[in-house]
């Protein structure tokens, strides 16, 4: 009886780790609003998030809509910029706070999330 509880623990723990692991990918669909980089066309580090903040290059984010979804690239349209801009949907970092934040942060460089989290490296 010890063993079974001890093996269904440790199954409730390493599932636990994998929905707290951030897979590094937004899934967005047309319409859908994130926050995004606001640092231009040509910017490396390509943050989006649920929530509004500063992106990697220590920027603030604007509220962009998704205007069209190809394959794992959004065009996103905010108010303030003069066209759509791609973004990837998979980033290579993603927010590292846990399973219970809902800021869903990824991005192309390092650095902290919008709510304050070091990133880590998608595996």
């Amino acid at each position: 009886m010890r063993k079974t509880i001890l093996l269904i623990m440790i199954i409730l723990f390493c599932a636990a780790l994998a929905f707290a692991d951030g897979s590094g990918k937004m899934d967005l669909k047309v319409g859908d609003e994130v926050y995004a980089c606001n640092c231009g066309p040509d910017c490396p580090c390509k943050t989006m998030s649920n929530n509004p903040g500063k992106c990697t290059c220590n920027k603030d984010m604007v509220k962009a809509k998704v205007m069209k979804v190809e394959g794992d690239h959004v065009m996103l349209k905010a108010d303030s910029w003069p066209e759509e801009r791609a973004f990837k949907t998979t980033g290579k970092y993603t927010c590292a706070c846990g399973k219970d934040c809902k800021c869903n942060t990824i991005s192309q460089n390092p650095g902290k999330c919008t709510c304050g989290t070091e990133m880590k490296k998608v595996e």
